[in-house]
């Protein structure tokens, strides 16, 4: 059982999602997409390139913000939001990751550049599927 936050919990996600028809029929999605867990001091870059996510790795924070945008919540929040698509099969309205960007002050999803955030809103299905998709992960929690 892989632990979140770590690359063998991004792993297992990845494997999934990569043989998922499902996914696939979402449409093509191209993002680095750094994962900020600033409380932790753990970061991480996903690269989703069309109907793949091709490469997970841990990265330092500056990596991450040097992604097309990043996701950006504490710990607490990740872990609210993980285990609600546990107990649900996927997020719930009040977990999804539009609903947390528009609840965080600063947003969850951030960028240094304005047109490199709208990917998060252009390619957000697939990257909701992709965090839905840890209800197949037995996840433990730190």
């Amino acid at each position: 059982m892989p632990t979140f936050p770590s690359v063998e919990w991004f792993e297992a996600i990845r494997n999934i999602v990569n043989s998922d028809e499902v996914y696939r029929r979402i449409g093509v999605c191209y993002a680095q997409v750094g994962v900020k867990i600033p409380d932790l001091q753990e970061y991480y870059l996903l690269t989703f390139q069309a109907f793949e996510v091709v490469d997970v790795r841990e990265v330092s924070e500056s990596e991450a913000e040097n992604a097309d945008f990043w996701l950006e919540a504490p710990y607490e929040r990740w872990k609210e939001m993980i285990r609600n698509v546990e107990d649900n099969g996927r997020a719930d309205l009040h977990h999804t990751l539009i609903t947390i960007d528009l609840e965080e002050p600063e947003g969850l999803a951030r960028s240094h550049d304005r047109n490199r955030r709208d990917l998060f809103f252009r390619f957000n299905r697939s990257l909701q599927y992709f965090f839905d998709t840890s209800a197949r992960v037995e996840t433990v929690f730190r």
